[in-house]
C-alpha cells in the first residue's frame, strides 16, 4: 500500500447526473494496463456520488469488477428503484403538502419530503455487501473511503470515513471528520436532496444531502492523506456566453434547479480554484524554505471532468420517461420542460437519460485520453493541472 502513490477519487453530487461518474469510470477502466488493480486507493462521495464511492469501496480489490456492477445498476435504473414514483405514492406525498399547507397551524406537524425513497434504501441493502470495505482495507486493496454528509441541527458538514486504524479524524471551522463503520444510513443521509428525500438520524443528529455547507469537497481526501485528486463533477463549471433574455417570472422548477445547482456545483468550483491558486503560490516557495518555515501546505496534482453538455438540456430530453405520476407532479411546477430541465435533471432515474450519461461521461474522459492516462501514470507533476 506504501508504494501506491497516494490518489484519491472525488465523487459529488447531483441525484441522477451522478450516472456521469460511472462513464467516467467505464473509460478509466479501458485506460489502466490491469483492470483489476484499483488505481484509487482513497475514495470520496457526497451525495448521489456516496453511493458509487461506497460501491467502488466494496469492490476495491478488483476496479473493473466494480465498474462493470456499477453500470449493470445505473444503465438499468427506473425511478421507482430509488423513490415511490407510483399513483398511490406520489397521491399521498401530494395530499400531506397540502394538508401541511392548508391545516399545518393545528396540526403542528410537516412532511418529511416531497419523495419517499424507500425502495432506495432497500436496493442498496439487497445489492451493495457493505461488510467487503473492511476486507478490502485488510487486504491493502483500499486505503479509505469517506462520506461526507450536512447536520440540519449543527450546521456542520461530517465526513464520516473508513479505513485504516491509525487514520485521525479531524476537526476544522464547520468541519469534521469521524472515524466510523459505513452503514446504508450514511448513504441516505448523505444523497438526501433538501426538501425531496428524507432526512436520516445518524448518533444525535439528523442529516441530509452532504453538498449543503461543504465548503471544501476537495477538504476529505486531503485529510485522509491524498496528494493527487481524480474530481469528476456533475455539471458544467464556469459561464457560457452571454446572459438570457427572461421575459417570464422564473417557475418553481427554475428556482428549485437554480438552488441545487448551486448546492451541488458552486463550492466545487470555488474549491478547485482555491486549490489551483495554493498549487501556484506553493510553486514559487522554495523545498529548503518550506522547510524552514515549517508550511504543512503542499502540492495537490488535481484533474477535474465534468459533462460537456447541458445536463438540464439532455433531462429535458427524456423527461417523459417518468413514469406517469412523476410527470404529472413535476408539470406542475414547470419541470417538464428545458427551462426547468434542472430539477427534472437530479430526479430523472431512467435509463434512457442515466444511459446517455454514462455515454456521455466516456466520450469526455476518452476525449482526453492521453492526459487521464498520463494522470494514471502517475506523470502530472506540475502544480497546476
Amino acid at each position: 500500500m506504501r508504494a501506491r502513490p497516494k490518489t484519491a477519487l472525488i465523487l459529488t453530487g447531483g441525484g441522477a447526473r451522478a450516472a456521469y461518474q460511472v462513464g467516467v469510470l467505464k473509460a478509466v477502466k479501458e485506460l489502466l494496463p490491469d483492470a483489476r488493480v484499483n488505481p484509487f486507493p482513497i475514495l470520496c462521495g457526497t451525495s448521489a456520488g456516496a453511493l458509487n464511492a461506497a460501491t467502488m469501496a466494496a469492490w476495491a480489490d478488483d476496479f473493473g469488477a466494480g465498474v462493470d456492477y456499477l453500470h449493470d445498476i445505473w444503465a438499468n435504473f427506473h425511478a421507482g428503484d430509488v423513490y415511490r414514483a407510483d399513483a398511490v405514492g406520489i397521491g399521498i406525498a401530494g395530499a400531506r403538502w397540502l394538508a401541511t399547507l392548508a391545516f399545518g397551524w393545528i396540526t403542528r406537524r410537516s412532511p418529511r419530503s416531497l419523495l419517499d425513497n424507500a425502495p432506495l434504501r432497500r436496493l442498496l441493502e439487497s445489492r451493495l455487501d457493505l461488510d467487503r470495505i473492511e476486507r478490502a482495507i485488510a487486504q491493502h486493496a483500499l486505503h479509505s473511503v469517506s462520506i461526507t454528509c450536512s447536520g440540519y441541527a449543527s450546521g456542520q458538514s461530517v465526513t464520516f470515513f473508513q479505513g485504516r486504524a491509525d487514520l485521525e479524524p479531524w476537526r476544522r471551522s464547520q468541519r469534521f471528520g469521524a472515524h466510523v463503520k459505513l452503514t446504508v444510513d450514511h448513504l441516505l443521509a448523505s444523497s438526501a436532496i433538501p426538501f425531496v428525500f428524507p432526512a436520516v438520524k445518524l448518533h444525535r443528529e439528523w442529516f441530509g444531502d452532504g453538498s449543503m455547507r461543504q465548503l471544501a469537497p476537495i477538504s476529505p481526501a486531503i485529510h485522509l492523506g491524498a496528494d493527487r485528486v481524480l474530481v469528476i463533477g456533475a455539471g458544467r463549471l464556469g459561464t457560457e456566453g452571454e446572459r438570457p433574455r427572461a421575459e417570464h417570472y422564473p417557475t418553481l422548477a427554475q428556482i428549485a434547479g437554480h438552488a441545487l445547482s448551486s448546492i451541488f456545483l458552486d463550492s466545487l468550483s470555488a474549491d478547485i480554484e482555491r486549490m489551483i491558486r495554493i498549487n501556484r503560490t506553493l510553486a514559487l516557495i522554495p523545498e529548503a524554505v518550506r522547510r524552514e518555515r515549517s508550511l504543512t501546505l503542499r502540492s495537490i496534482d488535481v484533474l477535474h471532468i465534468s459533462p460537456s453538455q447541458r445536463l438540464d438540456y439532455l433531462a429535458a430530453r427524456h423527461a417523459k420517461a417518468l413514469p406517469w405520476p412523476v410527470r404529472i407532479l413535476l408539470r406542475g411546477v414547470g419541470a417538464m420542460n428545458r427551462k426547468g430541465g434542472a430539477l427534472t435533471s437530479y430526479l430523472l432515474f431512467e435509463k434512457s437519460y442515466t444511459q446517455a450519461l454514462i455515454a456521455l461521461g466516456y466520450d469526455d474522459t476518452m476525449a482526453r485520453r492521453g492526459e487521464v492516462a498520463a494522470f494514471l501514470r502517475g506523470d502530472v507533476t506540475s502544480p497546476v493541472t
